[in-house]
């Protein structure tokens, strides 16, 4: 006779559903500010990494341990298929491979494939006839002698197919039935698998990971907390060093090692102590040098008023007229002093567009009023330039009047203008005492003075308002020789650029 084959074998493994359990309602926002925590920024760093880190790793153990699970699920109804696929060569051939006849019955062929095989360690071979598990290979196990078996089987030699079951004590399984028929007896094939079986070595792999990828958390913490330490060192001397520095000790300065963003931080805040400290030392000079020269006509007043006899009308009006004086002197002492603070203001200059032409005549205009000299114009530039009109008009009336100081009637001064490729410059030469190459630096500072005739009665505050007024135009202010003996004071300017910053630094962040 021949064996019939009444089904063919699925090849997809079955899945169970779980009920899924609800979660949890999310906290309400209330909308509050979370208190500020007062752990330290190298403890956050290092908890941040190892977070990160924790989650790489674990999220890569779980992504390979689900992709290889698969793959060996894929495998197991692989070695399904194949063993399915062999069983039905066999009742294809029809014939007993050791007695090379024919089978004459269902258990026949059931008993010759259980016979011929050698099932992989998570399988089982069974074969069923008579209503029940018959044989098995290897030996029978407790899941095959229960009933929970016969329950699962029995539909399925009907219609054959796979069934996905959780059995005690192992876990997941595949039940795979393939039925054949000799006509008067229905048996079938049963291959159980056993997943969780096949994945053991995987778990072994899993746990070899776990205990390596622990290994490796704890040298990223290691790491991560050595390397926090030593980018946050920086900071932390910043802060010490801010602590220590008070209103007299400003020449601290923070140690710029490497070529990071901690490194230019540190730059700045030491470009920032510096600014201080110039600021400070500044501001030191500036009451210093104000005491002093207000010093002088504060003991004038005092001594004349102490010595003054009331009684006498002629003394009175005498130390009337020389107090009064004194006043007007310490009056344009006082306004100097406050044009060389208001310098650094922002809204020092109100720049405009000026005809660089007309400004120059102007100037010269007003200067023939100073004093009987031969006043010049030298030359004339031909430009519009953006300048405080009013401001430059007051630094070269500055200059005239100090070449006035420094010589004689009929001596010649002359002013005059032209355009330096990106820079404009205005200037006065007189043929005068000149300036001793030692001073031209000193006679631009505050109360700086140099050789000066015995009628000057300046305070020394003149040029350093003419520096004050070209470098909150962005330019500077030099000296240097006339041909043929004498001084020339140089406004040198930044042509059709408005400035933005005062001397010395940027504007003023606005208020």
């Amino acid at each position: 006779m021949s064996a019939t084959t009444t089904g063919t074998a699925a090849r997809a493994a079955g899945t169970t559903t779980a009920a899924a359990t609800e979660p949890a309602p999310p906290d309400r926002d209330t909308g509050a500010r979370p208190p500020r925590s007062g752990v330290s920024v190298r403890v956050r760093i290092v908890l941040t990494v190892t977070v990160l880190a924790f989650l790489a790793l674990a999220g890569a153990g779980t992504i390979v341990y689900a992709i290889e699970a698969e793959r060996l699920e894929q495998a197991s109804v692989k070695e399904i298929d194949q063993e399915l696929d062999e069983f039905a060569k066999l009742q294809a051939t029809g014939t007993d491979p050791e007695t090379g006849r024919p089978f004459t019955s269902a258990r026949g062929v059931l008993n010759s494939f259980l016979v011929h095989n050698v099932p992989d360690d998570n399988e089982f071979l069974v074969t069923w006839y008579g209503g029940e598990a018959q044989r098995s290979l290897p030996a029978a196990d407790q899941f095959v002698d229960s009933p929970l078996f016969d329950r699962t089987v029995a539909p399925l030699v009907e219609r054959n197919g796979t069934e996905r079951i959780v059995v005690p004590e192992y876990g997941d399984a595949l039940v795979t039935v393939q039925s054949v028929s000799d006509g008067q007896e229905t048996g079938a094939l049963v291959i159980v698998t056993y997943l969780e079986l096949g994945k053991a070595e995987l778990r072994n792999t899993m746990q070899t990971y776990a205990v390596v990828s622990l290994l490796a958390l704890l040298l990223i913490v290691g790491v991560a907390t050595w390397q926090s330490g030593r980018l946050l060192a920086p900071l932390r001397t910043l802060r010490d060093t801010a602590e220590e520095i008070g209103g007299t000790d400003l020449a601290r300065r923070i140690p710029e090692t490497g070529n990071d963003d901690i490194t230019a931080l540190t730059r700045t805040v030491n470009g920032m102590l510096a600014r201080l400290e110039a600021a400070f030392v500044g501001q030191r000079e500036f009451l210093d040098d104000a005491g002093h020269e207000l010093r002088t006509p504060l003991t004038v007043l005092r001594g004349h008023l102490e010595l003054m006899e009331s009684s006498d009308e002629r003394e009175v009006e005498q130390t009337r007229a020389l107090l009064l004086d004194e006043v007007d002197r310490m009056s344009r002492l006082v306004g100097d002093l406050i044009l060389l603070t208001k310098s650094a203001r922002p809204d020092f200059l109100a720049q405009q567009r000026v005809d660089l032409q007309r400004l120059t005549h102007t100037l010269v205009a007003k200067a023939r009023g100073m004093a009987d000299r031969d006043w010049q114009v030298d030359a004339v530039g031909d430009a519009v330039v953006t300048v405080d009109e009013q401001r430059i008009t007051q630094a070269v009336l500055q200059l005239a009047d100090n070449a006035v100081k420094h010589t004689h009637p009929d001596d010649r001064v002359a002013i005059g203008s032209r355009v330096d490729g990106d820079t404009v410059q205005l200037w006065v030469a007189d043929t005068g005492d000149g300036v001793p190459e030692g001073d031209r630096e000193h006679v631009f500072t505050r109360f700086g003075r140099s050789v000066v005739r015995p009628d000057d009665e300046g305070f020394g505050l003149g040029l350093s308002i003419v520096r004050a007024i070209a470098e909150a135009h962005g330019g500077r202010v030099e000296v240097t020789d006339t041909p043929g003996g004498g001084a020339t004071f140089t406004i040198t300017l930044p042509l059709g650029t408005p400035s933005t910053t005062g001397p010395g630094g940027p504007a003023w962040p606005a208020s």
